[in-house]
């Protein structure tokens, strides 16, 4: 097998977690990709935009290259109002908008060399100036991390964990199996505990 260019392998990890976070919502009602499941908030509609909102930012001003934000993607006066979706923000803009960012990330990772400059203008001089090499490094443990928390929450949702369809990246077991796996972990830790 061909050693990959630097370039393609980050892009390939890049995809892998943008597809991984939009399967998560693939099946649900807008309800449960909507819902708070966390005291925090956390849900996977938010995740979708939070990480659109942020790769817009990281691959478009920081390259001089800005995406303009769509006429639907009102201002909120929420601090965290890229973490949820307002009802009248539909599923389909904001994966469309999701889409869109990476579509426009992917033509700035393609024009430029890893070592091209840029300037993160939210982090002040401290940090910057940034290459794309560490931007898209960056936004490969971003996208991972909320792809993590979008794995917690399908699970809990509806049961469904992995990658993606058809590739878990889990035992393939029966449920009875996965109950008795479950038990065996409380035990392992009620001991431990000295419960």
């Amino acid at each position: 097998m061909p050693i990959e260019e630097p370039k393609a392998t980050l892009k390939r990890y890049l995809e892998r977690g943008r597809d991984a976070l939009l399967w998560k919502l693939d099946g649900l009602s807008e309800y449960d990709v909507r819902r708070p499941m966390t005291p925090t908030g956390t849900n996977l509609l938010g995740i979708v935009k939070h990480v659109a909102m942020v790769s817009a930012g990281y691959f478009g001003e920081t390259f001089g290259r800005p995406l303009a934000e769509p006429d639907w993607l009102e201002e909120m006066d929420d601090d965290n109002s890229d973490m949820w979706a307002t009802a009248a923000q539909s599923r389909e803009q904001i994966v469309g908008l999701y889409r869109e960012v990476w579509a426009h990330a992917d033509v700035t990772i393609d024009t430029l060399d890893l070592d091209s400059p840029g300037h993160v203008p939210w982090w002040g001089e401290k940090g910057n100036p940034v290459t794309l090499l560490q931007i898209l490094v960056h936004l490969i443990a971003e996208l991972e991390r909320h792809a993590g928390q979008a794995d917690i929450i399908r699970e809990t949702l509806d049961g469904a964990a992995g990658i993606r369809e058809g590739s878990t990246n889990m035992p393939d077991k029966d449920e009875a199996w996965w109950r008795e796996y479950r038990d065996t972990v409380e035990r392992a830790a009620r001991e431990a505990a000295g419960e």
